[in-house]
């Protein structure tokens, strides 16, 4: 037990080393990155600074499993190096038991990133996007699905407008039972539109069968309102922004994506891949128990056998070429060629039983 905990304690180290300096190198690449997207529009060194603060909790969530596989790599060098790793060898204990604490340590790493880390990107990346909307148009857009229907709002110079819609076709281009309620901009209701349906083309939104009924004072809204067989609304948003608002499910906390699937399948909308990035998140654990076995397979081995640099060179490679697996398969899902299931799980069980094999042909103890 006290040689688990020791190893356990030694990798935790080596991971929270190299975390560390990924972040550091992440946050001044992203800020290079912020400043160009927002030379444009006057915005303070504060303020990207901020943006880059919300950003780098999502990209650190990615590099997870090179994380975990740099780790590995550092851990079983350092044993190799100071003759620890073959000492604990000698004394009878086998590299699978030598891996048991690096393995319960990835395990809880990987939980702690579905359950805790990914809420938290969630809400750093949802508050990215509302100020990052907001420094581009000059106010906010956003968007939201609930049980009552599909909720966008859109901001510019000419105030808010709040806009609710009963459902939409499946790429979101055309809403139905549309109502939008446009706001000056000191707050207070302008008018109100209700339309039989929505498009959104080149920067209007295309209404058909519309009534308005202007919300000032002193005027009867319905004396005063107007129907229009065809009526068209300034837009801030684009398509792209809708669909890439509807398909990120990073924005949206893993505890909430079952009740999110839900509303946007009553909404219209395909929610596929929001089940297969939901499956990718619950598969994670077992992704980077995989890539410790992985890379401990190629590093497990005295540094006198010589060729060290070409066996952590081929560790990061494989690891990169199971990411990419792995990614090309949720894409495969997510098109609908495979099963949720399989494009979630397939990837990362092979893995761990490629590991499990790479070390069983090396294991001589």
């Amino acid at each position: 037990m006290i040689l688990h905990l020791y190893f356990a304690r030694r990798f935790a180290l080596a991971l929270l080393a190299i975390t560390g300096v990924l972040a550091t190198l992440v946050f001044l690449v992203d800020l290079i990155d912020q400043t160009r997207k927002f030379s444009e529009f006057g915005v303070g060194l504060a303020q990207l600074a901020g943006l880059t603060l919300l950003n780098a909790p999502e990209t650190l969530d990615q590099i997870l499993p090179l994380i975990m596989i740099l780790g590995t790599v550092s851990l079983f060098l350092a044993l190799a190096r100071s003759s620890e790793l073959v000492v604990t060898r000698a004394s009878g204990r086998s590299a699978m038991r030598a891996l048991v604490s690096p393995v319960i340590v990835a395990l809880i790493i990987g939980v702690f990133a579905t359950t805790t880390l990914g809420p938290i990107v969630a809400a750093t990346s949802k508050r990215y996007a509302t100020l990052a909307d907001g420094y581009r148009s000059g106010g906010i857009s956003a968007l939201s699905v609930s049980e009552d229907g599909l909720w966008l709002r859109q901001g510019g110079t000419t105030g808010q407008t709040v806009i609710r819609a009963a459902r939409s076709n499946a790429d979101a281009s055309v809403l139905y039972d549309v109502t939008f309620v446009a706001y000056a901009p000191d707050g207070g209701p302008a008018r109100r539109i209700e339309a039989g349906s929505a498009a959104l083309r080149d920067g209007a939104w295309s209404l058909r069968q519309a009534k308005v009924w202007p919300l000032v004072a002193g005027l009867n809204p319905e004396a005063s309102s107007v129907v229009h067989d065809m009526l068209e609304v300034e837009s801030t948003l684009t398509l792209d922004r809708i669909r890439e608002t509807l398909g990120t499910p990073t924005g949206v906390s893993i505890w909430d994506m079952t009740e999110l699937i839900e509303q946007l399948e009553q909404a219209g909308f395909s929610a596929r891949k929001h089940e297969v990035w939901l499956q990718s998140q619950l598969a994670r654990p077992l992704f980077l128990v995989a890539m410790v076995l992985v890379a401990a397979a190629f590093t497990m081995r005295h540094t006198r056998f010589g060729g060290t640099g070409t066996a952590v060179l081929a560790a990061v490679l494989l690891g990169f070429t199971l990411y990419f697996i792995r990614s090309f398969a949720q894409i495969l899902g997510e098109n609908g060629q495979i099963p949720v299931l399989l494009s979630a799980w397939a990837a990362p069980l092979a893995a761990v039983l490629l590991g499990l094999g790479l070390l069983l042909r090396t294991e001589d103890g």
